[in-house]
């Protein structure tokens, strides 16, 4: 399974952007989802660097394997689960 988030719509809401980082986090490993794809846009790329901090919290990073930026597309972030 697979989960998609698309942030274009709250590209300048901070509050928003985490609150929907979350959300989709807490559904995947609800649903033992195996990838979210996350997409901040291309933009100036202060988006993207907000999702990838906000990935590599302590107790966000816990919950993941890894995280995959696609390198076809600058836009769009990967997050793998594992799940025994």
């Amino acid at each position: 399974m697979k989960l998609k988030l698309d942030l274009h719509d709250v590209y300048n809401r901070g509050g928003e952007i985490d609150r929907q980082l979350r959300d989709i986090i807490d559904e995947a490993v609800e649903k033992k989802a195996k990838l979210v794809e996350i997409i901040p846009g291309k933009g100036s790329g202060q988006l993207k660097k907000r999702v990838l901090r906000f990935l590599q919290q302590k107790e966000i990073k816990a919950l993941y394997h890894r995280v995959e930026k696609d390198s076809d597309n600058f836009g769009r972030v990967f997050v793998h689960f594992r799940w025994k």
